[in-house]
């Protein structure tokens, strides 16, 4: 007998019919013999209607309430779900984050987990019940309810099959796998057999959408075998793994992302130590930062140059023109028109060159670049938003057109 977690996305549960097909690949796994833990996000745009109403209410709310809101999104979720599992005669129990006891940190809405309780959810296994969470959730020291974040019921799952040792966390989305970039972007995008966790948390991190990111932090970390699959068509998914296989193109894929903007500090004072007060600051007010870009010293002073989350842009400008007199700079600069596409791949490490090919089809596609930042497995550039889609198409193209 196995213990196999499962999750199902919100356009998986987004009406009846798809709630009960659903039903239907967790009773087949229930009756083969196993175990199952599943993970539901609320239905389709649940969460997106529920944002619309609470700005209906009041446009400035808070993150707590806001999280005491979008909770219940997926709450709907596991309760039909468990009704559709009654129906056809199985076992179950649908239960909350609160109660199953996933504790997290009090960052709300973007909440971490920090521990899960065992007792709930193995007497109910041990009872031989199919036991559905709600995913994207936690609960905080005080006993509130947190959120972890978009995507954060792949989380919510590879939390789950981390602390039970699971034999397998599938996740279930209406694609089929991983593949070499967005198919609705580049039709002729190949689907991944395999792909390694530092391929895929690099993927997820660079903006697709697939898997997030902290998930792949934790299955890489905890060793949970992680696979992505199709909950409408029933074939072989991608395995997220510690090695795969290289394709002959040495990157794994091409990753965008357009919900970041850029801020430019000019005219800092070129002192020890304002880097760090900087992002400090930031950091301070959980606002994560990519991109960095530190401008030679000239005059004694240099520009520093980020990207943020579109979202937490105002808030930054904010933070850091309050403590204008104590970084002394002479001015901020901001766009949030600007886009980031990446190149991932193990490849990258050992294989001269594969950075200049991607450059080559931006200038052979008149793409102009405005940053550019490196790991050991990726490149990124940053660009305007109206050109991210032509990157896209351009950079797979010259790497995966031309095998």
């Amino acid at each position: 007998m196995s213990l196999i977690v499962q999750k199902f996305g919100g356009s998986s549960v987004k009406d009846a019919q798809c709630i009960k097909r659903v039903a239907g690949i967790i009773a087949e796994t229930y009756l083969e013999g196993n175990d199952v833990i599943v993970v539901l996000s609320a239905q389709g745009d649940t969460t997106d209607d529920l944002i619309a109403k609470a700005e209906e209410i009041n446009p400035r709310a808070s993150k707590r309430e806001m999280d005491m809101l979008l909770s219940t999104g997926e709450q709907i979720s596991v309760a039909l779900c468990a009704m559709a599992l009654e129906a056809m005669g199985l076992p179950c129990v649908s239960l909350t984050a609160w109660q199953v006891g996933i504790h997290s940190t009090g960052v709300h809405s973007d909440a971490r987990i920090r521990k899960i309780d065992s007792e709930r959810v193995r007497s109910e296994l041990d009872q031989h019940h199919i036991v559905i969470v709600t995913g994207f959730q936690g609960i905080d020291r005080a006993g509130d309810v947190t959120t972890l974040g978009r995507g954060g019921s792949d989380t919510s799952a590879v939390a789950l099959a981390a602390a039970f040792k699971a034999d397998r966390c599938q996740i279930y989305t209406d694609v089929d796998g991983v593949y070499t970039t967005d198919p609705r972007i580049v039709p002729n995008a190949r689907k991944l057999d395999e792909v390694s966790y530092d391929e895929m948390l690099e993927l997820a991190s660079q903006g697709a959408q697939v898997l997030h990111n902290r998930s792949v932090e934790l299955a890489k970390k905890f060793h949970v075998h992680l696979e992505v699959l199709s909950s409408i068509v029933k074939k072989p998914g991608t395995i997220v793994k510690e090695v795969a296989k290289v394709e002959k193109t040495n990157i794994a894929g091409v990753a965008k992302d357009t919900s970041i903007a850029c801020v430019a500090l000019v005219g800092l004072q070129h002192n020890p130590g304002v880097a760090f007060q900087v992002f400090d600051l930031l950091s301070k007010s959980n606002i994560n930062v990519d991109v960095i870009l530190q401008s030679i010293g000239r005059d004694d002073s240099k520009d520093i140059t980020f990207t943020v989350h579109r979202k937490d842009m105002d808030e930054a400008v904010r933070i850091l023109e309050d403590h204008r007199d104590t970084l002394k700079f002479d001015h901020i600069q901001t766009d949030d028109g600007i886009g980031k596409v990446s190149i991932v791949g193990a490849g990258l490490m050992s294989n001269c060159g594969v950075a200049a090919k991607m450059f080559e089809a931006l200038y052979e596609a008149g793409i102009n670049i405005q940053m550019v930042n490196t790991s050991e497995i990726r490149v990124s550039v940053l660009l305007d938003e109206e050109d991210v889609n032509k990157a896209v198409k351009a950079i797979h193209a010259k790497f995966f057109d031309e095998l």
